[in-house]
């Protein structure tokens, strides 16, 4: 019997198009519009993308309640 050895190797992306960090939030891409306060940046000219990092400190704070408590201190000072 033959061996065959399979190596893969998988990069793990970091920066999202709209539609891959709606996906990764878990939101379809209109709620990700209104829901997501992670602003884009773009890498190249006419691409914008979202970090990974900063949707999962996004979703830490959603998470903690954090990211309500700093929304309902903006609306009281207004």
């Amino acid at each position: 019997m033959s061996t065959t050895n399979l190596n893969i190797s998988v990069i793990e992306k970091r920066m999202f198009k709209e539609t891959e960090a709606a996906s990764y939030a878990g939101l379809p891409v209109k709620h990700f519009k209104i829901a997501c306060p992670v602003q884009p940046i773009q890498l190249r000219q006419g691409v914008l993308l979202w970090d990974k990092r900063d949707l999962d400190l996004w979703i830490d704070d959603v998470k903690t309640g954090t990211q309500a408590a700093t929304h309902d201190a903006i609306l009281a000072r207004l």
